[in-house]
């Protein structure tokens, strides 16, 4: 028998080739887009022969951009949560603007991934419920970032609008996730923050303000700063 925590040699090599067909897979994802993204071409390109072959590993092409979607938001999440982590013990806007960064580095340098979970849909490709976990960890780290603040000033950021019926109902899936015990415009206020996070680096990763912004990075810096000092984070940075 194998020992506990080591893998036989068949599953070693299982794993690995479960690698390399989502590494082809990503890297044909950057050259031909997720739409012509098939079997067929992933099979061909790893000398299988045929794309019955990779049944064994991925039951479809749509398993295969799920896998590549998880990874994405795993990555993604990863690169928020070490950034945040290394200024923990800072100021509430250091761990904003750390996140934020961290977010924004990843996205460019994987401007493909990100275009798979933030880009266009997929052609006939629905998300299924594996997705959702590794999806929400960014909006849960920005959510806890707000929660801080809370459990600092003892009340809810920047009070605005009463949280009516209909907006309970429409945001019922976010507020169902989050921890006990945090306010409704708390959960409001993490989705904002979550939507103009990534409203300003997919305007940058896709290119929409390179007419009109010369030098990003300061933009970014100064327009994440002022988002998070509306949502009623402050203090030095």
């Amino acid at each position: 028998m194998t020992a506990p925590g080591l893998r036989t040699p068949r599953e070693r090599a299982r794993a690995q080739l479960t690698l390399e067909i989502k590494n082809v897979a990503r890297r044909q994802l950057a050259e031909v887009g997720a739409a012509a993204l098939s079997m067929r071409s992933i099979a061909r390109e790893l000398g299988l022969g045929s794309a019955s072959a990779l049944y064994r590993y991925f039951p479809s092409r749509d398993a295969i951009l799920t896998a590549l979607i998880i990874d994405a938001y795993d990555a993604l999440g990863s690169a928020a949560e070490m950034a945040e982590a290394r200024v923990r013990e800072q100021s509430l806007m250091d761990r904003w603007m750390a996140a934020s960064h961290g977010v924004r580095d990843w996205a460019l340098a994987h401007p493909q991934e990100y275009g798979l979970i933030f880009g266009s849909p997929v052609p006939g490709y629905t998300a299924p419920e594996d997705t959702i976990e590794p999806a929400n960890r960014v909006p849960r780290l920005l959510t806890g970032l707000l929660a801080a603040l809370v459990a600092a000033s003892g009340d809810a950021p920047h009070h605005r609008l009463p949280v009516s019926p209909a907006v309970a109902r429409a945001l019922r899936p976010a507020l169902k996730s989050a921890a006990s015990g945090i306010p409704d415009e708390l959960v409001i206020h993490g989705v904002m923050a979550w939507t103009y996070l990534f409203g300003a680096i997919s305007f940058e990763v896709f290119g929409h303000r390179r007419e009109i912004v010369g030098d990003p990075a300061p933009f970014f810096d100064h327009e994440v700063r002022t988002i998070a000092m509306a949502l009623g984070i402050t203090g030095p940075s």
